[in-house]
């Protein structure tokens, strides 16, 4: 069975919305007023100031790949992380070493590795399912680009932005 709900009938000035602009406008020039007795700060001038300092330990970045001490990539192109991603924002397309490299025993690197952020939904799936600690969250929310195709990191951007990352690698441990 359907309901009428009955509205109010709106006299002439509600109808306007002139009470409700003019509300709008007295709470905004009372915010203002406030700023320039000094009664109210502004907190930080963003492009001058980040909140670098004042992110807390948990916060979650952009993915980024990064390399080990020896500037080897830690990657094995498992592509874990491309399988768990919720929005499909990671492709990888594995590559294999030349049988006469030295770490032969790992059967593929990556070829191309492809992050698109403006699909990237920061959940950090990607870092935790990693077997070799080769991506990792860093703490940057400043992720811009002129265009979409800017906002798809490649392979050396992602080792361009993540750096080198200290400790034990499971691909170069020769008791593996």
């Amino acid at each position: 069975m359907a309901y009428t709900v009955r509205r109010p009938n709106l006299t002439f000035w509600e109808k306007l919305y002139i009470p409700n602009i003019i509300a709008g406008l007295l709470i905004t020039l009372k915010h203002l007023k406030k700023m320039l007795n000094g009664e109210t700060k502004v907190i930080m001038q963003y492009p001058e100031e980040k909140w670098d300092s004042q992110l807390p330990e948990y916060y979650r970045g952009a993915p980024t790949l990064v390399k080990d001490d020896h500037d080897r990539e830690r990657c094995v192109s498992c592509q874990l992380c491309e399988f768990i991603c919720p929005p499909r924002a990671i492709t990888i397309t594995p590559g294999e070493l030349t049988s006469e490299s030295k770490f032969a025993k790992v059967e593929k690197a990556p070829k191309e590795f492809l992050i698109d952020m403006t699909r990237c939904i920061y959940c950090g799936l990607c870092e935790e399912v990693c077997p070799e600690q080769a991506i990792y969250l860093r703490k940057d929310y400043a992720i811009t680009g002129e265009n979409r195709a800017e906002m798809v990191h490649d392979k050396v951007k992602l080792y361009e932005l993540g750096g080198v990352m200290h400790g034990l690698v499971h691909k170069w441990n020769p008791d593996k």
